[in-house]
């Protein structure tokens, strides 16, 4: 581990349950917990429910007179569609429509707003709108200032319940609460699929607030869980990881995450490109690989046609414990289509899947 890399304030906990921990997005972060792994992990959160520490992922501040408007200007989905209260998925793009990071902005007002970043993407995005921003307009760098506890799963509102904490709001809404005199901001937001919730708490809350809710869970025999199980989690629903799915070299339009962009709007980073792309239909896409022969897809492995032209490249790849067997997200040319038979060359040896459109399980009851 690399003396610059940084530690979750729940670095000591980790530790303490044996985690097995490893650097992501420049982050010590656990990957799985001792006495359970990753598929037990897992599948707390699919039938049960699951903590996660997700600190590493970024905070930023916009605030000021105009805040929501020059944001509105620089990522690609419109603010103008959701009210204060709301969270929205969008897209931080390059003049040439490739993906700096994907985010998600939490509105409080027009003129206070609160981004949360990818960990290894936070300084870049950050750096980019401070560039821009107007006078009058501060964007604030309070990655270290937070945490964020995930609770995900069809038992999270019980859980949170026994903490005395706010629940049933809307999905990607948000609540400001006070937990034991100490503020906190309570998301209906998660990368699962499952019903939950993301805690966003002051770093000298975090380890207590930690230790409340594994107490919560208890009777619902949850579990603390790791970044492993939150990437075949979401690799299940199909969503995007940046640096897989989404990169400098992968745009919204290839992605198939268009839906979080604006085309309407009057202006956002990477507009011009993005359009002209949309119009000319990419040739590849991200398509999902549900293998119906043995063997496990990883990210950069070859998809193949019958007649064995490589025809896409698989972004991420796992085994999907729900399903028993691997899927995939790809990006193909945009000629294969749902049905399609193709091969994935795992290690040299070609093994069967079909091209299908994600999800590949359904989304959780009350997500």
């Amino acid at each position: 581990m690399s003396e610059q890399t940084k530690k979750s304030p729940l670095h000591d906990k980790h530790e303490a349950l044996g985690a097995k921990m490893a650097d992501f997005g420049g982050w010590s972060m656990p990957i799985e917990y001792a006495g359970g792994g990753v598929v037990a992990e897992h599948t707390a959160v699919r039938e049960r429910v699951g903590l996660f520490d997700v600190s590493h992922l970024g905070n930023a501040l916009i605030t000021g007179a105009g805040a929501k408007d020059f944001l509105n200007a620089c990522f690609t989905n419109d603010l103008e569609r959701i009210h204060p209260g709301k969270a929205q998925y969008t897209l931080c793009c390059d003049e040439n429509g490739g993906v700096v990071d994907d985010l998600i902005v939490y509105l409080r007002s027009d003129e206070d707003l609160l981004l949360i970043p990818n960990a290894a993407n936070t300084t870049e995005v950050i750096r980019r709108l401070q560039e821009v921003a107007p006078e009058g307009i501060s964007v604030t760098n309070v990655h270290e200032d937070y945490a964020i506890l995930a609770i995900q799963g069809p038992k999270s509102d019980e859980v949170l319940e026994a903490l005395g904490l706010p629940t049933g709001h809307e999905y990607m809404s948000f609540v400001d609460a006070q937990w034991r005199g100490h503020e906190l901001t309570v998301c209906r937001t998660g990368y699962t699929g499952e019903r939950g919730y993301e805690l966003v708490c002051g770093v000298e809350d975090a380890s207590a607030l930690w230790d409340a809710v594994v107490s919560a869970m208890e009777p619902f025999d949850g579990r603390a869980c790791g970044l492993g199980a939150r990437d075949t989690l979401r690799t299940e629903m199909g969503y995007p990881l940046h640096g897989h799915e989404l990169s400098l070299d992968i745009t919204p339009v290839m992605a198939k995450t268009g839906w979080a962009v604006g085309w309407k709007k009057e202006a956002f980073w990477g507009k011009e490109a993005l359009s002209a792309q949309r119009e000319a239909k990419e040739s590849r896409v991200t398509n999902g690989l549900l293998v119906t022969g043995r063997g496990i897809p990883r990210a950069d492995c070859a998809v193949l046609d019958a007649d064995g032209n490589t025809v896409g490249e698989v972004t991420s790849g796992t085994f999907s414990p729900t399903l028993k067997q691997g899927i995939a997200l790809a990006l193909m040319d945009r000629s294969v289509a749902q049905g399609d038979e193709v091969s994935i060359d795992v290690r040299g040896r070609q093994v069967a899947a079909t091209v299908t459109k994600p999800p590949f399980v359904e989304r959780g009851a009350g997500a």
